[in-house]
């Protein structure tokens, strides 16, 4: 089984319902499973302009004095990859989650007298691992019906737990309209740094 798939069902397993950090970080940089990537990329795309309006409009209001406004998008679900044969990583150790983005988007004077806007950002990831009766997920060798696995928590023989993690801050120029920047290579534990996220785990 793939590392986080059974760090994961080997905690549901021990029955403690222990939180576990999330590692966004290598969620954002999987080469095999671009969805949390895309899905986060797309949303801070709809959100640019509007980011850079409102910091102007501020840095405006100020007189030319550095602003910085905290920003956040709306909680988004999605689901992992699950790869060719069902059994992908981050399929079978989170599923479906929810992620959004959260950082401050400032506004200083440039060397020209004109405003030049940055955001410091990270991607937010939360759901609850539980298993869903009406499903059937192969774990490695053998095939197990979601139903048997949430029985085990009805049972007290396991137990649901929270999931949730942020990535590393990055930072992206928004005063040129360029692209926002890679992932950063994993290597981090996956705990939040916190520029800030509301989102609770469901």
């Amino acid at each position: 089984m793939e590392p986080d798939a059974a760090l994961h069902v080997g905690n549901y397993l021990n029955g403690a319902g222990k939180a576990l950090d999330l590692d966004v970080d290598r969620m954002l940089s999987d080469e095999g499973d671009a969805v949390l990537r895309d899905v986060s990329a797309a949303t801070r795309g709809r959100q640019e302009d509007e980011w850079r309006r409102q910091a102007l409009d501020a840095f405006a209001q100020s007189g030319g004095k550095p602003v910085a406004l905290p920003v956040e998008t709306a909680g988004e679900g999605y689901t992992h990859d699950k790869g060719p044969d069902g059994t992908a990583n981050w399929y079978l150790a989170v599923g479906s989650a929810m992620t959004n983005t959260t950082g401050v988007v400032t506004a200083v004077p440039g060397p020209d007298g004109k405003p030049q806007v940055t955001i410091d950002y990270q991607v937010n990831v939360w759901d609850r691992y539980n298993w869903d009766p009406g499903k059937v997920t192969p774990i490695g060798p053998t095939t197990v019906t979601d139903a048997d696995m949430a029985r085990m928590h009805t049972t007290g023989q396991a137990r649901e737990f929270d999931m949730r993690g942020s990535s590393s801050v990055q930072q992206h120029d928004m005063s040129t309209g360029g692209a926002w920047p890679e992932p950063k290579e994993p290597g981090r534990d996956g705990t939040r740094t916190d520029i800030g996220r509301n989102g609770d785990a469901r």
